[in-house]
Formats: structure tokens, C-alpha cells, sequence
């Protein structure tokens, strides 16, 4: 265990981030309290969701809110809530986080920063088939992750045909159609990017891709980060394949968005840990 340092008292100049989740966790507030606590650092977050994204982006930037995380289902709408893009949300369209520097607020996408680490930490080659269930914002900053890393083989499966079909053009990748139920199509490395397996959801026990894929791949990568063992990771693993999890997503992401907020780099002892904690 990190040697903790004792965090200040709650105070009126103790600084705030916050999630919007459009189903909030506590993964989020646990692993950064935690960190603040380990750090001795003058900061406290807290989730929450909301039904009025521009009144909640306006409170952020009126009170003073330092660092907002976002998830489904505003990554897209916050886009024109802000002032300034950086490159990796403006290229995917999608943001996870925001940072306010005295009312300036600034988006960016560490969703697509830790896919690429995960990629080049999985050794995974540009030259292996890589398909992806979904189209929403997290697909496409994991399409993006991966065709930047130079994986042209590319197939985006999703239900909405409209933002499938565009994420694939953008990509330079396959579309084809999500006719439900467990995906059939086989690829070197499958991910999933929907709420299938999602704690909690309509599909919490459902699998995204069947037997035969799952066999098939080199690598099986669920973004669901709740649980981290979703019935997929699960049956990968029953399966000897290799698997990327959503818990490791969102703690590297969770990393470089406390590094914004705060200006501080956690170890990554500190970050596992954080990581561990934030699931218990």
C-alpha cells in the first residue's frame, strides 16, 4: 500500500472536478478521492448525472468546477459547450474531458490516448484484422486509437447504420450491419464498444461476439469498464485468448485526466492501485 498523506479539511478554496455520466459509477470518485487522500491534495470529486447538459456545462464554468469527466451519452453534445478542442476530440468528435482554467474550458479525449497506450503495451501488430461493435463516442476513439496506430484491416459493426457508416468512411474501414445477438464476423482482434455486458443494463448478461469469434481472435477487448469481468472477458479467457479489459481503459484514462486537474502525475504503483480500490 502507497503511504497516505492526511488530505486538507474541506475548505472554500477546495478545488472540484466531476463526472456526467448518463449512468454514473462509483469507479470514478473512488479512484480520484483516493489519489487526492495518497497525495495530500486540496481537491474532491464527485459523480452525478443530468437531463440538461447545457445548464450542467454552464455550472461547471460558473462555479468553477476545475476538471468535468464525461461519458455516454454527452461526449458528443459538449462539443459546442466549450471554447477550445484540442486535436483529439476534434478529430473524433467525441470528448471525455474537460478542464477549466478560470472559466476557459478546454475538452480533449484521454479515451483515445489510453487505447493507444494499451495497443502498443499489448504488442499488437497494424498488420492484424481489427473489428469494432459500435459507433458511439468511445467507438469512435477507439477506431481512431487503432487506425492511427496504422491498422488499416478495419470493420465497424453497429446498429445505427447513419453513424456506422460515417465512423467506417472516416476510418477507411468496412461497415456492416449489428443484426443483434452475439456478433458472428471473426477478426485478429474484436472489440466491444456497446453496453452489451454493461452491469446493470438490459444486456448485462448478453455476450458481444460468439464462440467461433471469440476462438478466432489473437485478441478480445471489452470497453465495458463495469464490471471489469464482463460475460465476453469472461469467455475469452475460458477461451486461453489474450484480452484487454475496461478496467485498464479507465484507469489510464482516469491517470491522464487527474494529471490535467491537477497538475500532478500519479506513480503508476499509485495509479494500480487507485485502479483496485475504485472496483472494490
Amino acid at each position: 500500500m502507497t503511504e497516505a498523506h492526511r488530505r486538507p479539511p474541506l475548505n472554500k478554496d477546495t478545488r472540484v472536478c466531476i463526472s456526467l455520466a448518463g449512468r454514473p459509477s462509483n469507479i470514478g470518485t473512488r479512484f480520484h478521492n483516493h489519489l487526492y487522500e495518497v497525495l495530500g491534495l486540496d481537491f474532491l470529486y464527485k459523480a452525478f448525472t443530468t437531463t440538461d447538459i447545457v445548464a450542467a456545462i454552464g455550472g461547471v464554468r460558473a462555479l468553477g468546477i476545475r476538471g468535468c469527466s464525461v461519458s455516454m451519452p454527452f461526449k458528443e453534445d459538449v462539443l459546442s459547450l466549450v471554447d477550445e478542442v484540442e486535436p483529439s476530440a476534434q478529430t473524433l468528435r467525441s470528448v471525455n474531458t474537460i478542464v477549466n482554467d478560470d472559466g476557459r474550458l478546454t475538452a480533449s479525449n484521454t479515451d483515445y490516448l489510453a487505447v493507444q497506450q494499451l495497443i502498443d503495451d499489448n504488442g499488437l501488430s497494424s498488420e492484424q484484422s481489427v473489428l469494432i461493435r459500435g459507433s458511439g463516442g468511445m467507438a469512435s476513439a477507439v477506431g481512431a486509437a487503432f487506425a492511427d496506430r496504422g491498422f488499416a484491416g478495419g470493420t465497424i459493426v453497429a446498429r445505427n447504420a447513419q453513424a456506422g457508416r460515417a465512423l467506417a468512411q472516416r476510418l477507411g474501414y468496412e461497415y456492416l450491419p449489428d443484426t443483434r445477438g452475439p456478433c458472428t464476423r471473426i477478426a485478429d482482434i474484436v472489440v466491444n464498444v456497446t453496453p452489451i455486458g454493461m452491469a446493470g443494463g438490459a444486456e448485462e448478461r448478453d455476450i458481444a461476439f460468439d464462440d467461433a469469434a471469440i476462438r478466432h481472435a489473437h485478441t478480445v477487448f471489452d470497453v465495458v469498464a463495469l464490471p471489469s469481468e464482463t460475460p465476453l472477458i469472461a469467455a475469452a479467457r475460458a477461451a486461453g485468448v489474450d484480452v484487454i479489459t475496461g478496467a485498464q481503459v479507465i484507469a489510464l484514462q482516469a491517470a491522464e485526466q487527474f494529471e490535467r486537474y491537477t497538475g500532478v502525475r500519479p506513480t503508476a504503483e499509485q495509479i494500480a492501485e487507485a485502479s483496485a480500490i475504485s472496483r472494490a
